[in-house]
């Protein structure tokens, strides 16, 4: 079980850009110029913020953020 584990929170937080605070995040969208795109989230894995396409972040299936 470890092993899926591992491969969840690699998938999850591993391979993302990690941001200290949502400002930060959300700034990064902005100079990237994809700020209405993207949403930004608290990981529960490494407790900072990752960016997400905001149609994922407003989908009732996954969940609060």
């Amino acid at each position: 079980m470890k092993g899926f584990a591992d491969e969840a929170r690699l998938r999850a937080c591993g391979r993302k850009r990690r941001y200290r605070s949502q400002g930060d995040a959300l700034d990064a969208a902005l100079l990237a110029g994809v700020e209405r795109e993207r949403a930004a989230y608290r990981c529960g894995y490494c407790g900072q913020w990752h960016l997400t396409t905001r149609d994922r972040a407003e989908d009732p299936r996954r969940g609060a953020r």
